[in-house]
């Protein structure tokens, strides 16, 4: 599910979770339930966290398997 995706980002990126909240403005309480998958994530969430790891929207929504970003 794409709340694992999320966390595994941010772990790869060596980002704590606090940080990551602090980027996307929330408080990390907020944000550890979108990655405990406790609530859905919004998608102006989703689009911010594929932007800070330059990834696209549909990987980190399970959609792909492929983290890279399409070619335009």
């Amino acid at each position: 599910m794409y709340f694992r995706r999320i966390a595994d980002m941010r772990i790869d990126s060596d980002r704590t979770q606090k940080v990551v909240a602090e980027y996307l403005h929330m408080n990390a309480d907020v944000y550890r339930r979108y990655e405990r998958g406790d609530r859905e994530i919004p998608v102006w969430a989703v689009i911010q966290l594929a932007e800070l790891y330059h990834t696209s929207t549909d990987y980190l929504l399970g959609r792909t398997d492929n983290p890279s970003l399409p070619r335009m």
